[in-house]
């Protein structure tokens, strides 16, 4: 690996010496201007394009890996998606979407799972499915498709239990119910702990499509 970096360098090198040369002539006669030049040439665009890429990454798009098999089978333990970030400054996120978000125990991890419920609203699970102040969730599919477990030693989704969300936050599940850590276990999240919504998984190439 060294003997071909070394390599491509010297080719680079000779492929390149009549300029190299010149510049070298023009640092000598005039640093200062060429100082100048070389930062117009690659200096600021460099800098513009770090700016960008950070605004970028920071307020529009996000890149996420999925560290566990929670989101199985819509989403497999590796997949790499793109979250967007800028939608939910426009309008708040919808039922079934596929949601980033603060984790609530520990706000510098971020986890995902599917948006279920809003603040105010009832909820029940019973017979694996979702009930919303009391009428069964048909639709998204992404909600109806699934199996949904009672787990009576967490905090909520007991068997036979009624909750309601708290103003603001949201209730989250995971696709696979059986194996999630979830708003059953920890709770609901805070309207603004929300990050964005998994739009597209982009790698590995045999599983690109979109996240929902």
């Amino acid at each position: 690996m060294k003997v071909l970096i070394a390599f491509a360098i010297l080719t680079f090198l000779i492929l390149n010496r009549q300029k190299i040369m010149e510049d070298i002539q023009f640092f000598r006669r005039e640093p200062k201007k060429w100082l100048y030049d070389k930062w117009k040439e690659w200096g600021e665009p460099l800098v513009i394009a770090i700016i960008l890429a950070v605004a970028i990454r920071t307020f529009l798009i996000g890149p996420y890996k999925i560290p566990t098999g929670s989101m199985e089978p819509t989403l497999m333990v590796g997949d790499r998606i793109f979250v967007d970030k800028l939608t939910y400054r426009f309008h708040p996120p919808k039922r079934g979407e596929i949601v980033v978000f603060k984790y609530p125990l520990d706000p510098k991890k971020d986890f995902v799972k599917r948006l279920i419920a809003f603040g105010g609203e009832e909820v029940e699970i019973r017979d694996g499915s979702i009930y919303v102040n009391g009428a069964k969730l048909e639709e998204p599919n992404g909600i109806r498709n699934v199996y949904y477990y009672n787990r009576n030693d967490w905090q909520y989704g007991k068997e036979g239990e009624k909750f309601t969300i708290p103003p603001k936050s949201f209730f989250v599940l995971g696709d696979n119910s059986g194996h999630s850590s979830d708003s059953r276990n920890w709770g609901f999240v805070p309207e603004k702990d929300m990050i964005g919504r998994a739009v597209v998984i982009w790698w590995p190439p045999k599983r690109v499509g979109w996240a929902h």
